[in-house]
Formats: C-alpha cells, structure tokens, sequence
C-alpha cells in the first residue's frame, strides 16, 4: 500500500467518525478514542480474514471475561464475512460493521487489535501495516511468506513496540510448557535430536483454469501483495496453498511451524549450520497440486544436535502412532508431545509418567481451534493490558521457528543441500539466497 493511500485513509477516517465506520453506532464516548490502555479496559477487535481459521477465535472474543469488542469483521469475500457476521450475530458485544478492504480498518484509530488469519502471501504484510497503524496484531503461521519478511516483521515490532502474538497456539498449552521446563532441567539428560512429524490424507486438487471471477470477491485485493494476474478456478478457497509460491508456503510452512516449533523449542536451539531435504510430490502426479507433497528435512545445529521433519500430506500411516507431534530425545530418555498431552519414557522406553491432557484443540483437522488457541488469545489479550509480561510467542520468537519451513521450502526448490550462518540466519548459498525475498506487486512493497 502507497503511504498517499494510507494517509488517505487515515484522514478520511477521522473526518467521518461515526457515519462511514459506524462508531457513534457502536456508543463509543469521545473519551474512548484518545485512551490509553489499561488493565480494565475495554478492547476493540477486528477480524481480518474469514477462512477456515475465523472460527477458532471465537470463544475468545465471545468471553465476557476477556472485555473485547468485535469492531469489524473484514473479509474480501462478501459470503465469507456474512457467515461470521451470522455466526457471531447476538454472542459478542460491539456492533461490528462488515467491510471488504482491511485498509479502512487500520484507518479507524478506534481498533486496537486485529486478528490475522489472511493467506499466507497476506500475513506479514497485512501484520507490518497494521503495526504501522498503531495496532496490535495476532498473526496466523506462517508469519511470513520468506525469509526476508521474518526479518522485516521483527524491524516493525520494535519499531513500533506492539504486541505481535504468532499464531502457533502450542505455546500456550500448560502440559507442552510443563514438560518442556522439565526437558530443560534435565528430566531426560542433555537433549540431542528432535523429530517433527505431520501426516494427512489429502485429496485430489483441480487443475487450476482461467475462470471468471467469483461473485463477491474482490480478486485484486485477495491477490494484495503479490504480483496480480488473472483469476484460476478454485484458487480463493484453500488450494492457493498448492497453486504455487506466489500465495502459500506448502505443506510445510502451513503445518510443520507448529511441530518444529516445539522441536526447537526443547533443544533451544536458534539458525542451523547445515540444511538437507529430500521432497517431491508422489501423489496424484496429474492433478493441480504444484509443490511436494512428501517431504523429510534435517537441520543440523551447533553442538551436534538434530531436528528432522516428516511431512506426509497425502499418506495417513501414522508412522509415529499420532498425526502429527514432536518427539524427542535425550541421554537419558525420550519425550513424546502433540496437543493432547506428553508421555515421558527413561532410556529403556518404559513410560515414566502421562500427562492425561484434556486439552480439545484440533489437530490435522482443517481450520482447527480450540483451549488453547483460547489460551494463546487471552495471552495476547493480557499482554496488550499489561496484565501480563510473558508473551508466549513473541514474533522474533515466532520468526525464528518460521525460519526452518523456510529453508526447508528453498532447499526443496534448489534441488541440494546448503550451510546457513548460525549468528544471522542468511544462508551462504547463491541459489538459495535469490529465494530470501520475493516480488511484490507495485505499491506493497515494504517500507520500513
């Protein structure tokens, strides 16, 4: 977006107040526009992106406890935002207006958070303007769409000091937390290599074709950042993820973020040295899918320590007993951990204690959500309030898990393996380094 843009929208959004953006509908005080955060104090949210993942934040913004208004409910497709609008109608307080262009959301000084659950092309981005608008900002994983836009995510956030929550909920579960505290204190010896897995039965994906835009999207605004062309039948909903690299990140940043976080998370280990993938795509061979669907990656870190990736996006055998989790091993023992709990074993495999989780959050399940996505949210919440110091999954935290989809997805495209700088995250590779950043279409570029 153009600064004369923004600016635009800034100036056409204090001249209007309580007419285009509906907030003397909503009963906001003149007070309320100026105020300052407090512990007390009323919240006004804003959802943008009305896909799959919308309804996971539901529960959090439904709660009374958590002292949120719903100001918006922002969705390029008209269809997309009036379901939520109907799925929410009578059960959050806050009159929300439903509007296309996210924008004029960052417009209204009123909102001080927005929820970012857009395509993965629309996800740092979409982040980096609203930071700039002086919101805070929940983002989904991926947190970004390359490297490069990691990197930019983190300059924003201290830039600007707002709270930035990546969306890998995980991080908020009390037993992953338990048991990662207790891995970190030696509970199964000095910890060495970790496995993150994934396995789903995908199905066949159309051939994208040449097709007439669908009634109520807006196709130029979808497409945002990324360099615009022509509309492809059922591109918009869901398959943008296999339709190439201008929009998704694969399998693997779509999924493995939330395992390799863990798994990275328990070595407590940052850039690796060295990064090998085997990938490629064994099912369906003619149907629309472009990337891998099958993929196994090893990153090496100092001091020997290893993180490997199984992703099966089209193979159900759950080689590891579960969907998908993280396991890992120690000089004295192994842990077992998903969104169900953790199993702790001695050297020998015999189980040393479960942690009977009853935790409801979904797994491979398209869209997910559950308590601790609730959680994770209310984290957010509590940040913004300074009610709490702790952010669970700060963005240059996230940004660094996100790192490993990433060169997982270049080591994939280059076809070979490469040595990354463990200070800096680059990677020394030419080749793989012409995949760092990626084109934007005229006017979104970053600007920092």
């Amino acid at each position: 977006m153009s600064t004369t843009r923004r600016d635009f929208l800034r100036k056409a959004a204090a001249g209007t107040a309580g007419i285009t953006l509906g907030r003397s509908a909503m009963g906001m005080s003149a007070k309320s526009y100026s105020r300052i955060i407090g512990a007390n104090d009323r919240l006004n949210v804003a959802i943008m992106g009305c896909g799959r993942r919308v309804g996971a934040y539901y529960n959090a913004i439904k709660d009374k406890n958590n002292n949120v208004d719903l100001a918006y409910i922002c969705d390029v497709m008209k269809s997309q935002r009036e379901k939520v609008a109907k799925d929410l109608a009578g059960k959050v307080t806050g009159k929300a207006e439903l509007i296309n262009d996210i924008r004029e959301v960052f417009a209204d000084q009123k909102v001080d958070a927005v929820f970012n659950a857009t395509p993965d092309h629309w996800h740092a981005p979409g982040t980096w303007m609203a930071m700039d608008a002086g919101k805070h900002v929940y983002i989904e994983k991926p947190c970004s769409h390359n490297p490069r836009e990691g990197e930019l995510l983190v300059a924003f956030q201290k830039k600007y000091g707002k709270v930035v929550q990546m969306g890998n909920q995980q991080r908020s579960s009390a037993e992953s937390i338990e048991i990662i505290k207790d891995i970190h204190e030696g509970a199964i010896g000095d910890v060495y290599r970790a496995v993150a897995f994934y396995s789903n039965t995908r199905g066949v994906v159309p051939v994208p074709k040449i097709a007439p835009v669908p009634e109520g999207l807006d196709w130029n605004l979808w497409q945002g950042p990324a360099p615009h062309e022509e509309y492809r039948h059922d591109t918009w909903d869901y398959n943008w993820h296999w339709y190439g690299w201008k929009w998704g990140t694969a399998e693997t940043g779509n999924n493995a973020t939330h395992e390799l976080d863990i798994a990275r998370w328990a070595l407590q280990v940052d850039y690796p040295e060295h990064v090998e993938v085997q990938a490629a795509k064994r099912h369906y061979l003619d149907d629309g899918w472009e990337m891998y669907d099958t993929m196994d990656a090893s990153f090496r870190f100092p001091d020997n320590k290893i993180i490997v990736w199984d992703g099966k996006s089209r193979n159900g055998y759950n080689t590891y007993g579960s969907g998908r989790g993280t396991i890992i091993y120690g000089t004295e023992g192994s842990v077992f951990v998903d969104r169900g709990g953790y199993k702790l074993f001695d050297r020998g495999g015999k189980l040393v204690r479960d942690s009977k989780s009853v935790s409801n959050e979904a797994g491979t399940a398209l869209g997910g959500g559950g308590d601790m996505t609730d959680a994770h949210v209310v984290n957010f919440f509590d940040n913004i309030r300074g009610k709490s110091s702790l952010l669970n999954s700060p963005i240059d935290m996230g940004a660094k898990s996100q790192m490993l989809t990433h060169y997982a997805n270049i080591g994939y495209r280059i076809g070979k393996s490469y040595d990354v700088d463990t200070k800096s995250g680059r990677i020394y590779d030419r080749d793989a380094m012409k995949l760092w950043d990626r084109e934007y279409e005229p006017g979104w570029e970053p600007k920092l």
